[in-house]
């Protein structure tokens, strides 16, 4: 069973950068799809972005498109968020979440979470 850990969530400036990693128990890396998902107070849980199994193909949601990175270290197991022109928008909790082989953007699909990280950005 795989166990996924956040971290990396601050508080940051509009404009500025945050880092987040997600770090993995078990065979991880080649085997799932990792989602990272973000919930506003209020809202619901909404995509942000994926990488399937072996980092080989990515997906983001538009409002974070050419500003958030995702990647992955296959030594290390974890999976990193790199977010980058951050907006007072993304104020949000981040959740890593995994899911067995085929990519989705929809959170029902992933049933491995991480315990989340909270983001803050100031305007």
């Amino acid at each position: 069973q795989v166990q996924l850990v956040e971290s990396g969530g601050g508080l940051a400036q509009a404009g500025g950068s945050l880092r987040l990693s997600c770090a993995a128990s078990g065979r991880f890396f080649s085997n799932y799809v990792v989602g990272w998902f973000r919930q506003a107070p209020g809202k619901e849980r909404e995509f942000v972005a994926t990488i399937t199994s072996g980092g080989r193909n990515t997906d983001y949601t538009d409002s974070v498109k050419g500003r958030f990175t995702i990647s992955g270290d296959s030594a290390k197991n974890t999976i990193y968020l790199q977010m980058n022109s951050l907006k007072p928008e993304d104020t949000a909790v981040y959740y890593c979440a995994a899911r067995p082989f085929l990519a989705s953007n929809n959170a029902k699909d992933y049933s491995t979470w991480g315990q989340g990280t909270q983001v803050t950005v100031s305007s």
